[in-house]
């Protein structure tokens, strides 16, 4: 939620859009409820976006090599452990435009999902190794994010400017800011 929040912030064109979208689907001043997640397809190519770019975990459940395996060129020995770098490939140039940049367009009218079918877009997992909790994490980060969205406005700390917050993260088991964000919430101006 962190990071779906410092990426808006530092986009607020694309706040713009999510609060618009919140506004025209569920209404001015009205709360959202789960059952208006499914018509809100902006927001949710939001958070996949926002899933790309900052994966919770990084590096994905070690697998182990059954047998003895040719893979790009490599030979990955029998009973070697592999780690699946979600952070690095959902930042390859191979497979997204512009990368780095929050775009989320990208995922509008096509069928990646969180479900790990993609090998472009896992940042849950894939397989039989795919997270657990994934269908009640997606569930719960849309609903907040789009409450969050939906019932404030922000603004950041001593009028600084959008492009000068941090996006520095802590690699380790899951992907943290490294300055934690500092934002204003205010009750959202109606339209």
């Amino acid at each position: 939620m962190e990071w779906a929040m410092t990426e808006l912030l530092r986009n607020p064109d694309i706040m713009a859009k999510a609060k618009q979208e919140l506004g025209e689907t569920v209404g001015f001043g009205q709360s959202i409820e789960e059952k208006d997640i499914p018509r809100l397809p902006y927001s949710q190519t939001l958070l996949k976006e926002t899933m790309r770019l900052h994966p919770t975990a990084p590096l994905l459940l070690p697998h182990r090599a059954e047998m003895d395996v040719e893979v790009c060129g490599y030979t990955i020995p029998k009973h070697t452990q592999v780690f699946m770098n979600a952070w690095a490939i959902a930042r390859d140039p191979m497979y997204w435009d512009k990368p780095t940049q929050l775009i989320p367009e990208r995922f509008r009218g096509n069928e990646v999902d969180f479900r790990g079918t993609n090998f472009s877009f896992i940042p849950f997992g894939s397989g039989r190794w795919i997270c657990p909790g994934l269908t009640l994490a997606i569930r719960m980060l849309s609903l907040l994010l789009a409450s969050l969205i939906h019932r404030f406005d922000w603004r950041l700390l001593d009028q600084m400017a959008p492009e000068d917050i941090d996006t520095s993260d802590k690699f380790g088991i899951t992907m943290q800011k490294v300055i934690p964000l500092v934002a204003i919430p205010m009750v959202a101006a109606k339209a």
